[in-house]
């Protein structure tokens, strides 16, 4: 097949060269060449905006994946311009598009958020999900039945650049006394990069439409379980200091960055981490162990310069905060 990827060098979309790759398809890229420009030689490229640039866009693709799309306006403007030159449009959009996450067991029928002034073009905590909303159905007006939605949850595994996971990994592995958020029940959800390129790749093969949660694994993962697991991959000598929410909060201890993976297990947000992924397992999504996605992680973190400056997690002077009472 005929694969077109906007973007493709960074984190998700250079996964899903090597999938598309993987299974003898042939890829081009559309980027603006500013991340990672000498990243898949042999591949074909065409530089451009996608904003200003697609009527560089003159071939003919099975499939176009679209990994960084954000405003409505500038995913219709892509749709419209490639209806007439891709069989099937698929769009990453994300599980923040829900609009409620009390239900435990959210699925793809469920509600989506909305913005009241839907031409905002300012990524906030507020605006991320309903935006992406927006774009799936800007996606969906232009191609209908040919449309492919996949919402994933956290991505995780080798050239993350957000270390909303590889933090635990390599802190993990470093040793001696970690603080940990809450409480080792806290449920979670990830899901390992490479397992999402292979999914995505398999559905366009079958020329699947359809909207898809898309996070894991396929079975109830605590956050005590993936720290252990860290601790088990690395060999090391860690001690988890599990700190009450009141805590962190009073040391201005944010989830989901100062300590990624983690959002406290209340009511507002019990279904966040407990999304229903059945129609995806049914579909193929498989799952590589936990403890290769953990091993991997350590192994690409650590080619990375010394002296890089962390995106996620806490800085070791401020993790050595006292916690009172606390096992």
């Amino acid at each position: 097949m005929k694969i077109l990827i906007i973007g493709g060098t960074r984190f998700l979309g250079r996964h899903l060269v090597n999938s598309a790759r993987a299974r003898r398809h042939e890829v081009t890229l559309f980027n603006r060449g500013q991340t990672n420009p000498n990243l898949f030689g042999q591949v074909e490229k065409i530089q451009g905006d996608r904003e200003k640039d697609l009527d560089l866009l003159s071939g003919q693709w099975d499939a176009v994946i679209d990994t960084c799309g954000y405003f409505p306006r500038i995913v219709r403007m892509s749709a419209e311009a490639l209806k007439s030159k891709v069989e099937q449009y698929v769009f990453i959009s994300s599980i923040s598009v829900y609009s409620d996450f009390k239900k435990i067991g959210i699925n793809e029928s469920d509600p989506v958020g909305k913005i009241e002034d839907e031409t905002i073009e300012e990524i906030t905590g507020g605006s991320y999900g309903p935006l992406k909303a927006l774009c799936e159905k800007a996606v969906q007006d232009v191609f209908g039945m040919d449309s492919l939605i996949i919402r994933p949850g956290l991505i995780v595994g080798p050239h993350d650049p957000t270390d909303r996971f590889t933090y635990w990994p390599v802190r993990v592995a470093r040793g001696g006394s970690v603080l940990a958020p809450e409480k080792p029940e806290i449920p979670i959800q990830i899901i390992d990069v490479r397992d999402l390129s292979d999914f995505i790749i398999e559905l366009i093969q079958q020329n699947v439409s359809g909207v898809f949660n898309a996070t894991g694994p396929d079975h109830e993962l605590t956050l005590g379980a993936m720290l252990d697991t860290c601790k088990l991959v690395s060999a090391s000598d860690a001690k988890f200091k599990w700190a009450s929410v009141e805590f962190l909060d009073q040391n201005k201890v944010a989830p989901w960055s100062d300590m990624p993976v983690w959002v406290p297990d209340t009511a507002e947000d019990a279904g966040f981490s407990r999304v229903n992924i059945s129609k995806a397992v049914n579909s193929g999504l498989k799952f590589l162990p936990l403890e290769e996605t953990v091993r991997d992680t350590i192994k690409w973190a650590a080619e990375r310069p010394e002296g890089y400056e962390w995106k996620a997690g806490l800085k070791p002077e401020r993790e050595k905060l006292p916690i009172d009472g606390e096992e």
